[in-house]
């Protein structure tokens, strides 16, 4: 039965604040390096067009990154209020990104955001050129150190649990930087975010040029947008390959998840392109699958099987049993000045983190009989129909989105952007890249559970000791105050597209002489 106990509910909480902020990421992304190309084109040729249209993109980019940073702010403090032993246990690791990235985003990223918009009549055309690369280089470079950050929970590497402070400790920055999971992570979700700036701006170029409004300006940022889209939908799906061979490597079970996949797959593994989980005969009914697709992206071979969940269950079985006996001497030696792990105990610290899931069950792990070390090691698997759907739905919108920016980059090329069925299409595509995303993260978050730090720390034991009524009343809070802040966004955003760029009249560039205004006894 579903409880609204103090973990789930500071799961919802930070659930719903991260998956609000990450609507205005993606489009702080993409938006920061369509002004960058636009404004680049703009002082290359000296067309004023391009000045205008990324003066026009750069006030709807001013409001996304603007209500980014109010979404952002509180998610960092939740790690203190609601995951307070969390911090505790992992502040050496994982506070140092998230320190950097708060460099990057509130004096970096801001101060240029800020020269961006008052600084076109106070720098040259160069000058403000490199602020506006600058301003998607610190975008990049912010998502960045939360990505790293968020991968280290995926992949926890470069560090090291003390048994004397009984706190996991840093032992090398370099490799919690160069994570690969952090590595594949950051590209991925940063393509991600340039889908969902072209799309923005195609979408809008698209209503323009149906009502015939600024067309000009709406054109030329849909030639712009197609492109970048084009290449950037292909990216997100050769890098999420990447993702999908360093889950194989780290997190099997979130894998086997996705696949629902209950027994371990034979080389060459076949990918399920479609089918119906069934949890209670834990098999996959109807199921359409593509020889070897699997194999490939999860091992990288067509030799190595892909184990399923059951068989996964069983290990984790044997790693909480393992994980027994160096839990009793933590609990016995732990946090002693000079206490250190016994050589024969090496092997079983590495599953500790294992045989604190059967905390949730009983306190006195070992005394926990068979069946709920089995209960136990049935809780590592996640949410396998959510999953299952979450994944294919996001490949299936991903693919949709090469096919559009495709057909587009063909229009834009044959100047036939005019085709009203396209504009049509393209305005209703608009939300897509944002339930992509989202969906991104169902499947990367939801798919850790039930770790915080993957095999290192059970989620359940990361909160802190505060009451579920008070974390429901800050819920309850966070509902109101971020429900106000979308209709606001969506308010100035729908302002702002209806007034739409402000156009002015470019010279003649065929050598003929400009006619002089009539005067009024002329009109007469």
């Amino acid at each position: 039965m579903f409880e609204f106990d103090v973990v789930t509910l500071s799961r919802l909480q930070f659930a719903l604040t991260a998956m609000y902020h990450f609507l205005f990421v993606p489009l702080t992304l993409g938006l920061a390096l369509l002004l960058a190309i636009m404004e680049s084109v703009y002082v290359m040729t000296g067309r004023k067009v391009w000045k205008e249209a990324t003066q026009f993109w750069g006030t709807l980019f001013g409001i996304n990154f603007a209500m980014g940073v109010a979404t952002g702010v509180t998610m960092e403090f939740q790690f203190g209020t609601n995951w307070a032993y969390y911090s505790h246990y992992v502040g050496d690791i994982f506070g140092a990104p998230l320190a950097i990235e708060g460099l990057m985003a509130f004096f970096l990223e801001a101060t240029f955001v800020g020269l961006f918009f008052f600084g076109w009549n106070r720098l040259s055309k160069v000058q403000h050129l490199i602020v506006t690369w600058l301003v998607a280089l610190g975008a990049n470079f912010s998502a960045l150190w939360i990505l790293v950050a968020n991968a280290w929970m995926q992949n926890p590497v470069g560090a090291a649990f003390n048994p004397q402070t009984m706190r996991m400790e840093l032992t090398s920055f370099t490799e919690v930087l160069f994570n690969p999971v952090a590595q594949s992570k950051f590209v991925h979700t940063v393509s991600a975010g340039y889908v969902t700036g072209a799309m923005f701006v195609l979408s809008i170029g698209a209503y323009y040029i149906l009502r015939r409004r600024h067309v000009d300006i709406a054109r030329r940022s849909l030639t712009v947008a197609a492109s970048f889209g084009l290449a950037s939908a292909l990216s997100v799906v050769v890098l999420g390959d990447e993702s999908g061979y360093t889950a194989g490597e780290n997190q099997k079970m979130k894998i086997a998840a996705i696949e629902a996949m209950w027994e371990t797959e034979p080389p060459p593994a076949s990918f399920t392109l479609f089918g119906i989980p069934d949890l209670k005969s834990e098999t996959t009914k109807y199921e359409i699958k593509i020889p070897w697709v699997l194999g490939l992206i999860a091992t990288r071979s067509l030799d190595k099987p892909v184990e399923g969940v059951k068989a996964l269950v069983e290990r984790s079985e044997e790693r909480i049993r393992n994980g027994m006996a160096g839990y009793q001497w933590l609990a016995k030696e732990g946090g002693h000045p000079n206490a250190a792990v016994p050589p024969e105990l090496e092997a079983s610290m590495r599953d500790v983190g294992h045989s604190l899931l059967v905390k949730r069950i009983r306190p006195d792990i070992e005394n926990a009989t068979d069946t709920q070390i089995h209960e136990a090691a049935l809780s590592t698997i996640p949410d396998v129909p959510v999953l299952f759907w979450s994944f294919r739905i996001m490949v299936a919108l991903g693919f949709y989105f090469i096919a559009l920016f495709a057909v587009a980059f063909y229009l834009s090329s044959r100047r036939r952007c005019g085709n009203p069925w396209f504009l049509r299409m393209t305005m209703y595509s608009l939300p897509l890249p944002w339930v992509a995303a989202e969906l991104g993260w169902i499947v990367a978050e939801y798919g850790r559970q039930p770790w915080i730090i993957d095999a290192t720390m059970p989620t359940f034991l990361g909160v802190s000791n505060i009451p579920a009524s008070n974390v429901a009343a800050s819920l309850a809070a966070f509902v109101l105050f971020y429900s106000a802040l979308a209709v606001v966004d969506v308010a100035l955003i729908v302002k702002y597209v209806r007034i739409g760029p402000r156009e002015e009249a470019e010279p003649q560039r065929s050598g003929a002489p400009v006619l002089p205004a009539p005067s009024p006894a002329q009109t007469r």
